[in-house]
C-alpha cells in the first residue's frame, strides 16, 4: 500500500504504533472521535450540497479531518486560530454553528462571525497571506503579558508565498507564542510539492527561520495532538514558535472545480483511501475497547442531524440586502454601481 505516513520512518506516529498518549484518557479520544466524525459529515454533506447547486465552490477537506481536529484539541480556549479555506469547518470545533459556514459558502452576510466570539479568525482565501495575522496577535498576546498562542493552518503551497516566509521569520525574531501548522498533502492545485521545493521536508524550512520544525504523519490524530501539544507548550513558556509540517496525500479533488484526473496518481489515491483518517482511528480504539457499534453509531447520528438542522437553518436566512456590497466599501458608492440596484 503506498502510504506517505507509513513509508517514512521519521514522521512522529501513534496509532501505528499503538501508543497511548499520557493524560488522555477515554473520555479525551471519544471527544477527538466526534470532533472528525462532525468535520468529516460536515465536508461529505458539502459535496452533496455543492453538487445540489445549493452552494458555490467548495474547498474538499476529506482526509484532513485528524489534521484539525487533532491540532484544535491540543488548544485552550484562550488560544487563537487562523484558518484556510481548507480549514473552513474547524470553527464547529470551537462552537460556531454549521449553518454560519454553510451561509459562507454561500455568500451569505450570514456566514460572517466576530472573530472574538469563538478565537477563530475569519477564513482566509489567499494563500498564505494570514501567516503574519497570526504571528502578529500572538506577538500581540506576549506584550501583553496572555499566555495564550496562536496557530495558522496552511498547505504545502503556501510555502512558496512571500507571506509565510514573512510571517515565519517575524515569528521567530519576535519568539512569538505561534505555530505554523502546514499540511503538506503533496498537492498546491495541480502542482506537485517536487516543484514547490528543493528541500527534503517543508520542515528543514524552520531551520532557516531558527525555529524547531516537526513532520508528523497528519492521518494520525493522537500524533497530530501530540505535536501540537508540545508546540503549545513551548509557546507558553516563551520559547517562542514551531512549525509542524503534517504529511498526508490529497486523495479528493483540490475543490469542486478541480478535476485531479488530469495530474493525480488515481491508483494511489485509492490506497490512500483504504487507510483514510477516520477509519484508521476507529480501528485505534476498537483495538483498544474504548469504541462500540452503539456509540459509533450515536455520534455518526448526532453529527447527521447536526448538519440537517444546518442546511435547514442557513437556507431560512432572509435574502441579502444588495447594499451590504457597497455599505462598508465606499464612502460615496459609485453611482452606475450603485444604480444598478435601484
Amino acid at each position: 500500500m503506498a502510504q506517505v505516513a507509513q513509508g517514512d520512518p521519521d514522521l512522529r506516529r501513534v496509532i501505528d504504533e499503538d501508543r497511548e498518549l499520557d493524560g488522555v484518557g477515554e473520555q479525551e479520544l471519544l471527544d477527538l472521535y466526534r470532533s472528525m466524525v462532525l468535520l468529516r459529515t460536515y465536508d461529505e454533506r458539502s459535496l452533496v450540497y455543492h453538487r445540489q447547486g445549493r452552494i458555490g465552490t467548495y474547498a474538499i477537506f476529506w482526509n484532513h479531518e485528524a489534521m484539525q481536529a487533532g491540532s484544535v484539541h491540543a488548544l485552550a480556549e484562550e488560544d487563537w486560530i487562523f484558518p484556510s479555506y481548507r480549514e473552513s469547518a474547524i470553527g464547529l470545533l470551537r462552537g460556531i454553528p454549521p449553518e454560519t459556514i454553510l451561509s459562507w459558502w454561500r455568500g451569505h452576510p450570514a456566514g460572517w462571525w466576530n472573530p472574538a466570539d469563538y478565537n477563530v479568525a475569519s477564513i482566509c482565501v489567499p494563500i498564505g497571506t494570514h501567516v503574519p495575522h497570526a504571528v502578529g496577535l500572538a506577538w500581540g498576546k506576549k506584550l501583553s503579558g496572555d499566555k495564550a498562542c496562536s496557530i495558522a493552518y496552511f498547505g504545502d503551497g503556501a510555502t512558496s508565498e512571500g507571506a509565510f516566509h514573512e510571517g515565519a521569520n517575524f515569528a521567530a525574531v519576535m519568539q512569538a507564542p505561534a505555530i505554523l501548522f502546514c499540511n503538506n498533502n503533496q498537492w498546491a492545485i495541480s502542482t506537485p510539492l517536487s516543484a514547490q521545493t528543493r528541500a527534503e521536508s517543508l520542515a528543514d524550512k524552520a531551520i532557516g527561520y531558527g525555529m524547531p520544525g516537526v513532520r508528523v504523519d497528519g492521518g494520525d490524530v493522537l500524533a497530530v495532538f501530540e505535536a501540537t501539544r508540545e508546540a503549545v507548550e513551548r509557546a507558553r513558556a516563551g520559547e517562542g514558535p514551531t512549525f509542524i509540517e503534517a504529511i498526508s496525500y490529497r486523495a479528493a479533488p483540490h475543490a469542486t472545480a478541480d478535476d485531479p484526473r488530469a495530474y493525480i496518481d488515481l491508483e494511489r489515491v485509492e490506497e490512500e483511501k483504504k487507510n483514510e483518517c477516520l477509519g484508521r482511528y476507529e480501528r485505534y480504539l476498537r483495538r483498544l475497547g474504548v469504541l462500540d457499534d452503539d456509540t459509533e453509531a450515536a455520534t455518526k447520528a448526532e453529527a447527521a442531524e447536526a448538519m440537517r438542522a444546518g442546511i435547514a437553518a442557513a437556507e431560512a436566512q432572509p435574502e441579502p440586502d444588495p447594499e451590504l456590497l457597497f455599505k462598508n466599501a465606499y464612502v460615496l458608492p459609485p453611482p452606475n454601481m450603485k444604480d444598478g440596484w435601484e
